[in-house]
Order: C-alpha cells, then sequence, then structure tokens
C-alpha cells in the first residue's frame, strides 16, 4: 500500500500553491483514497498506478452507476496528483496524461421560481430565535447568490450595515464586495439585536450566524434546516442551498440584469462559468411563450 503521508503530501502542496478550499481539499482526500483502495486490491501502491490501472478503476467506477461529472473529478484529481509525483521525482511516468476526460452535458441546475422562493422565505417560524436564525440566512442567501460555505462562514466583521454590503471570501481565496439589498439587511439588523443574543445567551462568538454553542453552523447542518423548511414550504420537487444561488442568478437576469454582473456577484473567475445561467433564462422564456402565446 501507499504511504499514507503521499496523499498527504500532496494536499499540502496543493493547499500551499494554489490555497484551494477545504471542500476541494478534503474531496482531492477522498478521491486519492479511493483510488488507494482499489490499486490495494490488485496488489499494487499509488505511485505504482498505470494507464491501465486507472482506465480500469473507472470503468469499475462506471459500472456501478456513479455519474460522468463524478468520474471527470476523480480522474481530474488522479491527473493533479500523478503530475505533482512526477514534479517531485517520485515518478518518472504520468499514468493519467493520456486518459480522456469523460463527455459531460452543461446540465441545467434545479432552480427556484419567485413564487417558491417567497414561500421559503416565510417558512421558518418566527416565534423561534432559531427561526428568525434561518430566516436570516435565507434572506441574505437569496438577496447575495453566496455559495452555501461562504453563508454559514461569515463573520460579524464581514458585514458592514451602514454600506450595505458584505466583504466575501470565496473559491481561491477571492474577496469581492457583494450587495446585501435593503431587505436583507433588516432581517441581518433585526437578527443581531434580538435573536442572535437569545441564541448566545452569556456567550459570545465571531460567527454571524451562530449555534447555540456558539459555533458557526455546518454545511450539513444547514441542509438539514433547509429541508425542513422546503417541506414546510410545500416544494416537493429535490432542491438544496445551491438552489437559491441559482434562483438569485436567473431571477437577476430575468429582470434584466447584465451577465457581467451576475459574474461578479458571483464571485465566478470566468466569465464562461455563468453562461449556463442564460440557458436557464432562455429555457424559462420558451415555456413561458409555449404557455402564453396563441400560435406557440
Amino acid at each position: 500500500m501507499a504511504r499514507p503521508e503521499l496523499i498527504e503530501r500532496f494536499v499540502d502542496a496543493m493547499w500551499l500553491e494554489q490555497g484551494l478550499s477545504p471542500n476541494t481539499l478534503a474531496a482531492y482526500g477522498t478521491d486519492l483514497a479511493a483510488l488507494q483502495r482499489w490499486l490495494k486490491r490488485q496488489g499494487r501502491r499509488l505511485e505504482q498506478a498505470s494507464k491501465a490501472d486507472l482506465l480500469g478503476f473507472i470503468s469499475e467506477r462506471a459500472a456501478t452507476g456513479i455519474n460522468a461529472r463524478t468520474l471527470a473529478r476523480q480522474l481530474s484529481t488522479a491527473r493533479r496528483f500523478y503530475g505533482y509525483l512526477v514534479r517531485e521525482g517520485l515518478i518518472r511516468q504520468d499514468p493519467s496524461a493520456q486518459i480522456s476526460s469523460p463527455r459531460l452535458g452543461r446540465s441545467l441546475p434545479r432552480s427556484l421560481s419567485e413564487h417558491e422562493v417567497e414561500e421559503l422565505l416565510a417558512a421558518p417560524p418566527l416565534n423561534d430565535p432559531l427561526g428568525v436564525r434561518d430566516r436570516c440566512m435565507l434572506e441574505v442567501l437569496y438577496a447575495t447568490g453566496l455559495r452555501v460555505s461562504e453563508l454559514v462562514n461569515l463573520g460579524v466583521n464581514q458585514i458592514n450595515l451602514a454600506s450595505g454590503v458584505l466583504r466575501v471570501r470565496g473559491k481561491g481565496s477571492r474577496e469581492r464586495l457583494v450587495p446585501l439589498g435593503e431587505e436583507a439587511a433588516d432581517w441581518v439588523r433585526r437578527f443581531i439585536e434580538g435573536a442572535r443574543m437569545e441564541i448566545l445567551g452569556e456567550g459570545n462568538s465571531e460567527a454571524l450566524f451562530p449555534t447555540r454553542r456558539g459555533k458557526a453552523m455546518t454545511r450539513q447542518a444547514f441542509w438539514q434546516r433547509l429541508r425542513k423548511h422546503g417541506a414546510a414550504a410545500g416544494i416537493t420537487e429535490h432542491f438544496s442551498p445551491h438552489s437559491l444561488r441559482h434562483a438569485f442568478a436567473t431571477h437577476l437576469l430575468d429582470h434584466g440584469a447584465d451577465l457581467r454582473a451576475v459574474q461578479l456577484l458571483l464571485g465566478h473567475s470566468s466569465l464562461s462559468t455563468t453562461q449556463i445561467y442564460t440557458q436557464v433564462a432562455r429555457k424559462r422564456l420558451r415555456d413561458l411563450h409555449r404557455k402564453h402565446h396563441p400560435r406557440a
């Protein structure tokens, strides 16, 4: 079996060289651990893998029903890992160099209609300080289009209510200023002056949206809360915290926003990443035309 520290060295190197997020680094570790276990069953270590081994690994995982997007990510992880081993002089040839990635379609993200968003925002009970916190988090998420990891990790020092902006550290440690909007700013002010103090009691926390223990909420815990409120709002179709980010971008475009402005607000490094939202808006226009035009 390959030395366990080999994966750790690679992950540390990616953090030092590229400043990748903890979530991305954890995904690298998980992908390489899966490959390591598969190679062990073949009697080989990670640094001994051949092109045939990697193809066998991908083929076997595809046969179990893993989708092309996940397989492409795992192959991308392997490419980074073996490229690192070559640079460090630990292997001479990169076994992943001549393997093509699975072909991926550009899938339309699941969004929420404006009515669904209104129902979701109204779902948390306001007679409970945790419900007020959840309402505030949903208002901020929809008003700003933050990633869920950016939302749960917001600190009190990242918000400026006087200016109505958030200072967000996104992927690659890039910072951006995001307008909060009057409605969301009012909810944040209401939360800070009331429910947040009830949640913390005598304690203190740097987290803007703390748990009763004074810690920042985890992404998983927020997803559980969101699922609960979604059920209360009558949203039966599958959705996730990312659906509100999609709704933020789609609704901006529906109301005439510029794609470049949406890119900046979302924190996308490339405009091509934002292009998918034009597909969402165009699909909605086609649906509206088909539904309402007499000759559609």
